[in-house]
């Protein structure tokens, strides 16, 4: 490791020991940073010193009501910040600094602003409530916060559950607006960080239980630019992006922020990023390339009649699973092949995609260039084309946990290991097949779920499914399939039975669901995706203990 520019050494002293890390291949990657690197000189102000100042970076807010920032504002924004960071606030390089607001230009300048003067972003997402967000306050032993003025609640009581947080500033308000315009603030030189000092911790989504913080250096964002961004997506500077996962998920982050910002494009960000908003906004700003969830295509299929999407170019899905069904439908009303990708927030940003040109409906795609992937058995052993098994890779960013026993589970032999199954063609394209304990083991047969939600979303009658398996006394589990249906639908046993019928139709009798819930609504994470640990919760305990 270089010599780290951080004051405080708690990322440090709270990273893996070494020989727990995954192999970081830059040099393979055809990657080359500087020692001393600051991101936000490389993502901000290079665009100002290459005189593109002007440049529009962020547009905020919705149609009708709007605020568009320069590369020359943001730059500004973001030294006026950081200098209240570090001369009114006491910020030491290597402190944590928590972050809590909706997709605004705000957030951005605030997040650049804690690295690029030496500290920690921890961004969160904004439904959190205060037990949610006492605990990245703990682990991350957080001592300021930045926060939007409107979600103040939750946060003040946080910090009457986590002692560690001692400050929060508000901003929208014009609190930390009025700190901000000191005069000698428009100017910040950025603290002279090393390329492995950490500079954001991501908290994953809770989608298999507590929370992990995953520690990322300032190369890291780079990295998963020079990488899936400019060697699959292919954006232009002339492009606009636009998306809906929150600031606070890596996958937001890279689409919305760091993508953009790498090659001097704008950035469209929406405080309600439902997909009734995110259409009218991609009507209304004249998007190119947009970043979201394959729900969200879904869902706005049934409204294309009433906004346009002809601007887009770029459509990227990533965040779970994309079912085919969903995949045609789209293409069919639009013209666009979705960009399917699986990433994880231990690695950043997405690791295996297919540029445009090389895409096959149902497959997730092949490793992006710079990464490696293999399809390996319980013991580790890679396994033949075409045989299901977990998904292990490496690459230029991998999995640092933050004080976590659990690293010794995700990396192993040098290879990052998602609780993902996949199986690779003999073309060297992956197909997912389930979370590895998505597997439902009915009568001898192993069964995807997954696979199954595919079949009952291609019917017209479902607007939302998950697919867990149920125990049984006599094939010891059984598919059960917790199902949201469209408006006019009934909820009953002939219904039932044709949503069962057209699955032993579609795939093999075998996989059908032999026992269906009807829900008003799956259960969530703050990032959209289906929380399948707590089906199963529902899957094991009796529908009347569930009702009292």
């Amino acid at each position: 490791m270089f010599r780290s520019g951080h004051v405080d050494t708690f990322c440090r002293d709270s990273l893996p020991p070494p020989e727990q890390w995954p192999d970081l291949r830059l040099t393979e990657a055809g990657l080359d940073y500087p020692e001393r690197l600051n991101v936000v000189t490389e993502l901000v102000d290079s665009h100002l010193a290459a005189g593109n100042g002007a440049r529009i970076a962020l547009i905020g807010g919705e149609p009708g009501k709007t605020e568009t920032w320069t590369y020359a504002d943001l730059a500004e924004r973001i030294n006026r910040i950081a200098n209240v960071l570090t001369r009114d606030l006491g910020l030491k390089p290597g402190n944590r600094v928590l972050l809590r607001a909706p997709n605004n230009p705000m957030l951005v300048a605030c997040y650049f602003a804690v690295i690029k003067a030496g500290g920690v972003a921890v961004a969160t997402m904004p439904l959190l409530r205060a037990r949610e967000l006492a605990y990245p306050i703990a682990k991350a032993t957080i001592a300021l916060a930045l926060c939007d003025h409107r979600l103040l609640d939750e946060l003040q009581g946080a910090k009457t559950l986590a002692p560690d947080l001692r400050e929060i500033i508000a901003f929208g308000d014009g609190t930390l607006e009025a700190m901000t315009a000191k005069p000698g603030y428009e100017t910040f030189a950025a603290a002279d960080t090393a390329q492995d000092d950490v500079c954001l911790i991501g908290f994953t989504s809770g989608t298999t239980g507590e929370p992990k913080g995953t520690l990322h250096f300032h190369r890291d964002l780079l990295a998963i630019c020079d990488c899936y961004a400019a060697r699959v997506l292919k954006a232009k500077p002339e492009d606009r992006f636009i998306g809906s996962p929150p600031l606070a998920f890596t996958f937001g982050l890279g689409g919305l922020v760091l993508f953009p910002m790498r090659i001097g494009a704008s950035s469209v960000l929406l405080e309600k990023a439902g997909p009734p908003d995110l259409l009218a906004a991609i009507e209304a700003f004249k998007a190119t390339v947009c970043f979201t969830a394959p729900t969200a295509y879904r869902a706005m299929l049934d409204k294309l009649g009433e906004h346009s999407a002809d601007s887009l170019r770029l459509c990227v899905s990533a965040g779970e699973t994309l079912p085919k069904a969903t995949f045609e439908a789209w293409q069919a009303k639009t013209g666009l092949p979705l960009m399917d990708g699986i990433g994880a927030t231990e690695m950043l940003h997405i690791f295996i995609a297919a540029p445009v040109e090389k895409i096959r409906p149902g497959s997730t795609g092949f490793p992006v260039p710079g990464y490696e992937a293999k399809i390996i058995d319980a013991e580790g052993n890679e396994v033949p084309d075409g045989t299901p098994g977990r998904l292990a890779m490496r690459g230029p960013t991998g999995c640092r946990y933050l004080s976590d026993a659990r690293q010794l589970a995700y990396v192993r032999d040098g290879w990052n290991v998602s609780g993902d199954t996949y199986f690779r063609d003999a073309d060297g394209y992956f197909w997912y097949q389930a979370r590895s304990d998505d597997m439902i083991i009915s009568a001898g047969y192993n069964i995807a779920g997954p696979e199954v939600e595919a079949s009952l979303l291609a019917h017209p009658a479902v607007a939302e499914c998950g697919v867990v398996g149920a125990p049984d006394a006599t094939r010891g589990m059984i598919v059960k399939a917790y199902v949201v249906l469209r408006a006019g639908i009934a909820p009953d046993a002939v219904t039932t039975k044709m949503l069962q019928d057209h699955v032993k139709a579609d795939i093999a009798p075998f996989k059908y669901p032999r026992d269906i819930e009807y829900v008003a609504a799956l259960p969530k994470t703050q990032t959209g995706k289906l929380q399948r640990f707590e089906l199963r919760r529902m899957a094991n305990e009796p529908a009347a203990q569930r009702a009292c």
